[in-house]
């Protein structure tokens, strides 16, 4: 086949660089604007801070309603029903999402005590452990968790210890140097299930009260039927009466179902804070919101760059090569901070638009916060409200916050689908999250309501739901099965 060339006409569309970097100063949340801005003047020697522009700013602000900071929630699993019922706890539960993708994430360097291995292996050297039982120890050690359990066979430790050392390490050898780290403190580590973690910390007790040998016998014979929270097997089994059965719950709960989360190595996790990007406020039976600039100085264009470029525009005919490159510089720096601050306007316009239309929107919830208020509202609703696009609306509503009278919330959490009820009228699914959660939090824990009867509860209030939906509802607010809520 020859080669041939041709001219081909066709149509592309391609962003611009002003439309790129607008599209990730929209994706930053406030709480890393300042520190993008920086960055920014670090980095463009053109663009500096506009002192009073910026001291007349905090003048504005200082009349404005306070910010607040709030906390991000985080399911507590330090207990044994939060162990028993959050096993496996999903990644986005743990992290804070007050972040852009595109930020870097870095760690700041701190001091703290021994760690939890350290704390361990000080241990050691107070037992009366021979110089091989020693090396064995600190490889069992070395392969317990940050929750303080033993996630490795003993058979898998011993192969190991014989591979690295050159010398036969027996299974029993491992055992026996295992059962005296699990005497170590905390109570309870080196541990290999949660079953063996609390008979550990039972059978360590100071007093063997008889509620203790209960619990002992609970966790001993009956922890499946425990862990399903099936009561009435468990007294029956045990031949105890329903007081002492909850006597020797009451002492299982206050037992520590991680023991190394205790220590700064633990996976005992950081509050992290929340700063709103707008701010809601109702006053005089009106609306209102601003943005959250604190802390986001004004911009301008360095004078003294300014008139260096038109220094060099004015002698053109008698400059040298290194006045010609400078001036190119000087002139791409300046464009560059240019579509900067623009972009930082725009990010400004595009965030305020998008909030006023949802401040419109959801207005009423906004007056009082009652959740049955909430419309359904979707990102499409709100694109079309403000002219923008569906893909720009996603990106405000990221990682953003929204300071109410009533609370510090995500700006995503307005957004939800709807449902129709028995009179045809549209309604948020939030507002029967709602009536769930008020449904569940009033019943009784003794005879907690199934899913077929919160089916039944909502189609009396004219919601007619299927039970699968009743349940990813339930399983969306964090609520267990009813027979994981059951108690004595």
């Amino acid at each position: 086949m020859a080669i041939s060339q041709g001219m081909l006409l066709k149509l592309q569309q391609k962003l611009s660089p002003m439309q790129i970097q607008l599209v990730k100063l929209l994706e930053i949340p406030t709480a890393q604007m300042e520190q993008r801005i920086k960055e920014e003047i670090e980095s463009n020697p053109v663009l500096e801070v506009d002192e009073e522009a910026t001291l007349q700013k905090e003048k504005e602000q200082e009349a404005e309603p306070q910010i607040n900071s709030a906390q991000d929630e985080q399911p507590d699993d330090g207990t044994i029903e939060g162990y028993l019922l959050n096993e496996d706890i999903p990644a986005y539960k743990l992290q804070a999402n007050n972040y852009s993708d595109d930020d870097k994430r870095e760690s700041v360097p701190y001091s703290e005590a021994a760690s939890f291995y350290e704390h361990l292996e000080e241990q050691v050297g107070l037992c009366d452990f021979t110089d091989s039982q020693a090396l064995i120890a600190k490889y069992v050690i070395g392969n317990i968790d940050e929750d303080g359990y033993l996630r490795r066979d003993v058979e898998n430790i011993a192969d190991d210890i014989s591979f690295a050392t050159g010398k036969n390490v027996t299974d029993d050898e491992v055992n026996k140097v295992l059962e005296a780290v699990q005497r170590m403190d905390p109570p309870g580590v080196g541990a290999r299930d949660l079953r063996e973690c609390l008979l550990l910390q039972l059978r360590k007790a100071r007093k063997p009260t008889a509620d203790v040998q209960n619990a002992i016998a609970v966790i001993d014979t009956c922890f499946d039927d425990f862990s399903k929270r099936h009561y009435d097997k468990v007294a029956r089994k045990l031949g105890i009466s329903e007081d002492e059965l909850k006597a020797a719950v009451d002492v299982i709960l206050r037992l520590n179902p991680k023991p190394g989360s205790a220590y700064s190595g633990g996976a005992a996790r950081q509050a992290q804070h929340v700063i709103p990007d707008f701010i809601i406020d109702y006053d005089n039976g009106e609306l209102g919101f601003h943005l959250n600039q604190r802390g986001e100085p004004e911009l301008k264009i360095s004078g003294e760059y300014a008139s260096m470029l038109r220094e060099y525009s004015t002698n053109k005919a008698n400059q040298s090569q290194e006045q010609k490159d400078a001036a190119a510089f000087v002139k791409d720096k300046i464009k560059s901070a240019q579509w900067f601050i623009d972009a930082i306007k725009q990010r400004r316009n595009t965030l305020s638009l998008v909030m006023q239309a949802i401040m419109d929107y959801q207005g009423d919830y906004f007056v009082d916060g009652d959740e049955t208020k909430l419309k359904p509202m979707v990102l499409k609703d709100i694109a079309e409200r403000t002219g923008l696009d569906v893909s720009t609306i996603s990106r405000v509503s990221n990682s953003k916050y929204v300071q109410t009278t009533f609370g510090i919330f995500p700006l995503k959490y307005f957004f939800s689908e709807g449902i129709q009820n028995a009179d045809g009228d549209d309604v948020s699914t939030r507002e029967v999250k709602s009536i769930l959660r008020e449904a569940i939090e009033a019943e009784d824990k003794r005879a907690p309501l199934t899913d077929e009867k919160l089916v039944e509860l909502l189609s009396q209030k004219s919601y007619n739901i299927a039970r699968r939906t009743v349940a990813k509802y339930r399983e969306q607010l964090g609520i267990p099965v009813a027979r994981l809520r059951k108690t004595l």
